[in-house]
């Protein structure tokens, strides 16, 4: 097997029995949902997917098994929500557009948290053209669900952009769910960029407990670790922002040295 990440993703999904969209959505669409996730080498990702062969089958759209990504974040001029995520803080939300550039479709969401650290995900259909603005539609949308001072068209702008490749896993009889995403690549608005390539992004998506995916990376001596492609997205092109909450993985998988800290 090619050892880079996306080749090992690549080669490993082709194994897999094909499921379509329709089917996913209808057993495990999750948009309430507990997220673990885990950075996986390329020579764990055969093993992962071996593990997951008899019950998990893979998504399939128009010949295509990876699917790239594109996601534009917004925030205050203040980070309210990079610094409620970084520090912990209650009433955390995101809000980014995301974009399917293979079919060419994009959608606004807003995720919020709620009771017992689950993800609540709201999603809009928003124009593709205008992916890295909020039109009134959109900023409506998000008051709805948030109450930013202001409003959310005055106080929201775009300050990341990140791309990659994903592949989504599904157990249609356990309504469980697992994205695993290669080639991140981070872009902020001052022209810096990022990325990580040699590692895949596993996530696993239920309703409740650890399931059988948690277990078996477990066995292959994997644990979750603590990640948000804001939140490191935000901190590794801006090493004065506070992010305690990743730096293992920033210095680990980033390169990153904290500005404060010297």
């Amino acid at each position: 097997m090619n050892h880079t990440a996306a080749a090992a993703l690549r080669e490993s999904a082709a194994r897999l029995r094909s499921t379509t969209l329709a089917e996913v959505l209808a057993a495990a669409e999750l948009q309430t949902r507990r997220d673990r996730k885990y950075l996986l080498p390329p020579h764990l990702v055969e093993a992962l997917f071996d593990g997951l062969r008899p019950d998990h089958l893979v998504l399939e759209i128009a010949d295509l098994r990876a699917f790239r990504y594109e996601s534009v974040y917004f925030d205050t001029p203040e980070l309210a929500s990079y610094l409620r995520s970084a520090r912990s803080r209650r009433n955390k939300f995101k809000v980014r557009t995301r974009t399917y550039l293979d079919s060419a479709e994009c959608m606004l969401e807003v995720k919020t948290e709620g009771g017992r650290s689950e993800t609540v995900k709201d999603r809009l259909p928003h124009p593709l053209d205008h992916r890295d603005c909020l039109d009134p539609d959109g900023a409506a949308f998000i008051d709805e669900r948030l109450d930013l001072p202001g409003g959310a068209a005055r106080v929201l702008g775009p300050v990341l952009t990140t791309t990659y490749s994903r592949t989504t896993l599904v157990d249609l009889d356990r309504g469980s769910r697992v994205t695993c995403d290669a080639d991140l690549h981070l872009a902020g608005t001052h022209g810096r960029t990022s990325s990580m390539t040699d590692h895949v992004l596993i996530e696993t998506k239920s309703s409740g407990a650890a399931g059988p995916v948690d277990r078996l990376l477990w066995r292959l001596g994997q644990r979750p670790v603590t990640i948000s492609k804001y939140g490191v997205g935000m901190a590794a092109l801006d090493p004065w922002l506070p992010a305690n909450r990743w730096n293992r993985v920033l210095r680990r998988h980033f390169g990153w040295t904290p500005l404060r800290a010297a």
